[in-house]
């Protein structure tokens, strides 16, 4: 029998400067996951927040959701691609403007696809991080603990958590990044 984890989902859009629009995409994203044999546990409130890095496009609507599931991360993956395309995610280029980014955080407390590629990814200086992708699903997200708009709405629902490289928690990670990673964040 599989064993069914908690996963950790990052839901965001920057679609259109009409916040209201963009909060639909991402409501539509959370009804779509809903709707592919995963149980929604948990949801944060939206949060407008800033594009990163700066001037790269409209504000986004941020949100994070808990599922429970037996789907491995490959297979959740795939399922948050085919969702992005279709609410008509079009990749363009690193941190571009898109109508949906789904962002697998965790997956239990695996560590994908091994501490080494994560240490590696983690520690990835900003300038190849802006050029970079990995080929290769990395868990827990290399940039959790360096992102206000992740960690502000994963403590909505996973205050708790234990990051299982670093061993902090959510909110232990939050109050490092202190009001200069939080700035710009607002509660919808």
């Amino acid at each position: 029998m599989k064993q069914s984890l908690f996963t950790a989902v990052a839901i965001g859009s920057n679609a259109f400067d009409v916040t209201a629009t963009t909060r639909g995409l991402v409501e539509q994203a959370v009804t779509l996951i809903g709707q592919e044999n995963l149980k929604i546990v948990k949801q944060s409130a939206f949060y407008v927040t800033p594009a990163f890095p700066k001037g790269a496009g409209p504000d986004f609507v941020n949100a994070v959701i808990i599922v429970q599931s037996e789907f491995t991360a490959s297979q959740l993956l795939e399922i948050m691609h085919n969702i992005e395309s279709k609410l008509g995610r079009t990749r363009h280029g690193r941190w571009a403007q898109r109508t949906m980014d789904l962002d697998l955080l965790y997956h239990g407390d695996e560590i994908l696809p091994n501490q080494q590629v994560v240490d590696d990814w983690i520690n990835l200086p900003l300038d190849r991080q802006m050029i970079e992708t990995p080929d290769t699903l990395i868990l827990p997200h290399p940039r959790i603990q360096d992102r206000g708009f992740v960690l502000v709405p994963l403590a909505d629902v996973a205050p708790d958590w234990v990051h299982p490289v670093f061993g902090k928690t959510t909110m232990e990670m939050l109050d490092a990044l202190g009001e200069t990673g939080q700035i710009g964040i607002t509660k919808l």
